[in-house]
């Protein structure tokens, strides 16, 4: 006799096929749940990431930015003072 047929001729079977039924989708429901919550603690490390990455290659561009600029006028002032000299 399958369940379905016990079920259909017992309440007190259903009921407890039925709790076990809810017991195993309310385990896989908490599997699931923290599974979620590890993918959202790996997404959010990747977005840490990813802004630290960026904020890195800000700083670089502004150092190198300042660095030339420092030369430029290094250069502009050398100048300046050569042909004053003269």
């Amino acid at each position: 006799m399958s369940s379905i047929e016990l079920e259909k001729k017992s309440l007190e079977t259903h009921v407890v096929l039925c709790a076990e039924r809810y017991a195993v989708l309310e385990n896989k429901l908490d599997g699931l749940e923290t599974r979620m919550d590890k993918v959202e603690g790996h997404l959010v490390d990747i977005k840490e990431s990813l802004s630290n990455a960026n904020t890195n290659q800000y700083k670089t561009f502004v150092t190198i930015g300042t660095t030339i600029l420092g030369i430029l006028i290094t250069a502009v002032i050398t100048l300046i003072i050569h042909l004053t000299g003269k």
